[in-house]
């Protein structure tokens, strides 16, 4: 049962759980009492156990952001990229030493990215501030936490960041951050008995008209944080009722000489948990 990886997706009449490319759907009242489940793998092992095998493929069902009530929170400055990138983009407005000293630092850089509201799933269309000039994604584990602060399952983010914003001053991250359809997540939420490994490779390629514009990959062994630290500091002084989901950084940072356009098409990939594909619209 340990060795037992289920991919959870949430769908437009309730679930389907993948495992060992078996489907098992099935109606929930509730995504929030789903997935808040203490044992969320042993549940879906029962679930699956007692559902027949659908004769479907992913791909007939309709596939939603795997979110309902949750908020969404994210971790800054937690790859060696990222920080020499944030140094770079606000070293004019005087803020790029604050960068250094949060990746040394054994505090970590967290902060609030999005309502379910804000969110969208696979297939949808994210945006960029009408008002940015410098917009890139950036591609990242996301972590999913029970209401007692367990790691319950994985998926994958896009964290849309407006880079000229958040570098014209860093007290305007909220605003670089924080708007509709700055977050996408999903195709799935792996749930798995073990740790996701740290050789896990996260992959990013943009596509602009039918070629690539932009392609990088980077391994969670380059994360300097420990996931159960970045929770540790999440949950002090704060609840959440629903459970959260945690953005936990990137690795992958486009030049400086890029920026996002409308009609691009960024997909994102983590072995285990499959692509997530969101064009800018």
């Amino acid at each position: 049962m340990s060795e037992q990886r289920f991919c959870l997706y949430r769908t437009d009449s309730g679930y389907v759980v993948e495992l060992d490319g078996r489907l098992y759907s099935g109606e929930q009242p509730s995504w929030d009492e789903l997935i808040t489940h203490e044992d969320l793998h042993s549940h879906l092992a029962d679930l699956s156990h007692r559902a027949p095998p659908s004769s479907k493929s992913i791909t007939d069902f309709r596939l939603r952001a795997p979110i309902a009530s949750q908020e969404v929170w994210a971790a800054g400055v937690t790859y060696f990229r990222s920080r020499d990138a944030r140094m770079e983009e606000s070293r004019s407005a005087g803020g790029g030493d604050f960068y250094d000293r949060v990746y040394s630092a054994d505090r970590p850089e967290l902060f609030f990215k999005a309502t379910a509201n804000r969110v969208v799933g696979h297939g949808e269309n994210v945006a960029i501030r009408s008002d940015a000039k410098w917009s890139v994604p950036e591609p990242e584990l996301v972590l999913l936490i029970s209401p007692a602060g367990k790691i319950s399952g994985y998926t994958i983010g896009n964290d849309m960041s407006s880079r000229d914003i958040e570098g014209e001053n860093p007290l305007y991250l909220p605003q670089a951050k924080v708007y509709n359809r700055s977050c996408a997540l999903g195709p799935c939420i792996l749930v798995s008995a073990e740790p996701i490994p740290r050789t896990t490779e996260i992959h990013m390629e943009i596509v602009r008209g039918s070629s690539a514009a932009f392609a990088s990959s980077v391994n969670l062994s380059a994360l300097k944080r420990e996931f159960s630290t970045l929770v540790d500091f999440l949950y002090r002084d704060n609840t959440f009722p629903n459970g959260c989901f945690l953005f936990t950084g990137t690795g992958i940072v486009p030049p400086d000489s890029f920026t996002l356009q409308h009609g691009d098409e960024v997909r994102i990939s983590i072995e285990g948990i499959g692509t997530l594909i969101n064009s800018v619209g």
